[in-house]
């Protein structure tokens, strides 16, 4: 399983640990990952998903899980994600 966010696609980032001596020695910061149970209610059912604990803010802030998947890029989105953004998509279209 991959260090990926399955929305925001974040990944790790290298980095320099830097002692007090100003000794600099390469790092990853590695996201921090949730494995969370999202609902969509246009779908009427749940998705688990493993996303950054930042993208679950994102959520919450666009108003749920279907909103922001229908703003997200198709390009940042796991392939799990972008089967949930097509069904969303088809759901909403004859509505």
């Amino acid at each position: 399983m991959s260090r990926r966010c399955e929305l925001t696609g974040t990944g790790p980032v290298s980095g320099n640990n830097v002692s007090h001596a100003n000794n600099k020695t390469k790092r990853r910061f590695l996201p921090n990952l949730c494995q969370v149970t999202l609902t969509s209610q246009t779908l009427g059912r749940s998705f688990r998903l493993r996303i950054a604990a930042r993208a679950l803010r994102s959520v919450d802030h666009a108003g749920g899980l279907d909103p922001f998947l229908l703003k997200a890029r198709d390009g940042r989105l796991s392939s799990n994600a972008l089967k949930i953004k097509r069904a969303l998509k088809k759901a909403v279209a004859p509505a």
